[in-house]
């Protein structure tokens, strides 16, 4: 459907601009070969609106303003339904967080003898092998999360383990699914154990990093979530409250492993 405004003179539409109306900002897509106004509801609740060329943005505006009821329903639908773990693209310049820091991704035409994703000059680089097969592509980049949150966590583990007064177990770090950290006591309750680590935690801050390595390791003292499990915690690190909730929060945003791929399912209208 298409809805056309007086011809008064108006700004022309540009490739790439926005269009602000009724306090929403539209991202402006401009084609040769479009002699219709559309509208696009993206994935992630955006709006795009497409355009004929020469087209004026007043009449777009009172294009969209005839839609807005349509334009509302189907962003209320994306509002409810967008995951708040983010779907990540094997592109050149996505961004990867590592500790709490933004990393961006850059595609090699070389393949490291390895196979490994590497950290070079504050990029993540991976082949472009690897970025056109979206499955290896995810393996690699988990693979990098596991071994660069090893390492990492490797320097922390006794240091926090002798704040709480404990043995220190071994580490791995590995796909938990939705949880950030497990303790498995050792066989017949003999030695220290094995505390594995989600490879998705090592996108957050390290102080929330901290708190999941010490609540794992208050679990070798104290199995479950009893009273006392929760004061041994407090007394290593007072904060945890705040921690834990933190962690709720920023957690529900981390990539666990989502590789976009092309959405049939975007809402449009016209044509």
């Amino acid at each position: 459907m298409t809805a056309i405004a007086d011809e008064s003179i108006s700004e022309t539409l540009a490739e790439g601009g926005q269009l602000a109306v009724g306090g929403m900002a539209l991202t402006v897509r401009v084609s040769g070969r479009r002699k219709r106004f559309a509208l696009t509801v993206e994935s992630d609740a955006g709006l795009t609106l497409h355009a004929p060329v020469g087209r004026p943005s007043v009449e777009a505006e009172a294009f969209v303003r005839a839609h807005w009821s349509w334009v509302m329903t189907k962003v209320s639908v994306r509002e409810r339904t967008r995951p708040l773990n983010p779907a990540k693209r094997l592109i050149e310049g996505e961004v990867f967080r590592y500790l709490g820091r933004s990393y961006r991704l850059a595609i090699s035409a070389d393949q490291p003898a390895d196979g490994r994703v590497r950290l070079i000059a504050g990029r993540l680089v991976i082949s472009r092998e690897q970025a056109e097969n979206p499955e290896q592509g995810r393996a690699a980049l988990i693979g990098w999360y596991c071994r660069a949150g090893h390492g990492w966590t490797s320097g922390r583990l006794q240091p926090w383990a002798a704040r709480m007064a404990v043995d220190e177990p071994d580490l791995d770090v590995c796909d938990l699914g939705e949880r950030w950290g497990r303790y498995r006591p050792g066989d017949d309750e003999r030695g220290p154990g094995r505390m594995s680590l989600g490879w998705p935690l090592f996108q957050l801050p390290m102080h929330l990093v901290d708190y999941v390595v010490a609540h794992e390791l208050a679990h070798v003292r104290i199995p479950g979530h009893r009273a006392d499990f929760w004061r041994v915690l407090s007394q290593a690190l007072p904060e945890y409250e705040e921690r834990r909730a933190e962690l709720d929060e920023l957690g529900r945003r981390m990539w666990m492993g989502e590789i976009a791929q092309e959405d049939p399912s975007r809402a449009l209208l016209g044509r």
